[in-house]
């Protein structure tokens, strides 16, 4: 799916001013109203700003924040698992979070879900004697709670951006960079 947003949207957002600005010299034949790429906007700033300019889309993006959301929080599975290889809830919550955005599950449903991964989170956090656990924790609760429970396109585009911030703490902090800026093509180059 090929995302975009204009200057005109990332204003009325309140786009970071700094990389606004960075954004607005790279591209600075581009006008008010022209079609920006998301793409473009990965390249010329990073991963965060793309994540955020989802919330400033011209198309409704709130599917693919959903599931980009979910992919970010399924990377740190296997750290979750590490610490708690019994525990299933992070990962059903996830696959909820994907039936939600394709119209498998109510609302309902996903709430279950979610409310099972807080509770994982709330274990985990208070349990762990490792900093990783709490931080994987975290990008499920974030990318149940957030992305797939919230029906408007920003929250879930503000979800897409939490997973991935706290996937990268799970996968110790930027290893995981160039996996996550390629779930993010993945899912805007199609």
């Amino acid at each position: 799916m090929i995302l975009t947003t204009t200057f005109n949207l990332l204003r009325k957002a309140d786009a970071c001013k700094e990389s606004y600005t960075k954004l607005r010299k790279a591209l600075k034949g581009v006008k008010d109203t022209e079609p920006i790429n998301l793409i473009t906007i990965l390249e010329v700033l990073n991963l965060d700003d793309a994540l955020w300019a989802l919330r400033a889309t011209e198309q409704n993006c709130d599917k693919v924040a959903r599931l980009m959301a979910s992919d970010f929080a399924e990377d740190t599975l296997p750290l979750w698992h590490k610490y708690y290889p019994e525990d299933k809830r992070p990962a059903e919550a996830i696959q909820a979070a994907r039936d939600f955005a394709n119209g498998l599950i109510t609302k309902e449903q996903l709430n279950i879900a979610r409310a099972a991964s807080d509770a994982a989170s709330n274990t985990a956090y208070y349990a762990a004697s490792y900093a990783a656990a709490v931080h994987a924790a975290s990008a499920y609760a974030y990318a149940s709670a957030y992305a797939a429970a919230s029906y408007a396109a920003s929250d879930a585009a503000s979800a897409a951006a939490y997973a991935a911030y706290y996937a990268s703490y799970a996968a110790a902090c930027d290893a995981g960079k160039e996996k996550r800026e390629q779930i993010f093509r993945s899912y805007l180059q199609q």
